[in-house]
């Protein structure tokens, strides 16, 4: 049986760029490691810039069935639950970022 196919498949993924954070991720996730659910809460506004944490609060992060996570969010005033429905990729891909990983299956407001 010949490695062929499978020498294809490893010098097209790492010609392809990635983010360190993707990197690690993934590698941290083979051995059952992730950044801590509190750690993302202690880094909100680091993690979402000032745009996003000034106007929105992290209120909870809950772990659903097919183990991504239902990030909730409380806006500053409810006038902004539309901009930030708006910014919800952005959101999803800042803590997908932070965590290494696609970790986000919903992101819900409170108001």
């Amino acid at each position: 049986m010949s490695n062929h196919n499978n020498e294809d498949k490893f010098s097209k993924r790492a010609a392809r760029p990635q983010s360190m954070a993707g990197v690690m991720g993934g590698f941290l996730k083979m051995f059952g490691a992730r950044a801590s659910d509190s750690d993302l809460v202690a880094r909100w506004g680091e993690i979402m810039g000032p745009e996003i944490s000034a106007v929105a609060t992290l209120v909870a992060i809950k772990k659903m069935r097919d183990d991504k996570f239902n990030v909730t969010i409380r806006p500053a005033n409810p006038a902004y639950t539309l901009q930030l429905s708006y910014m919800s990729d952005e959101i999803t891909g800042r803590i997908n970022k932070y965590f290494g990983y696609d970790a986000v299956g919903k992101i819900s407001f409170r108001k």
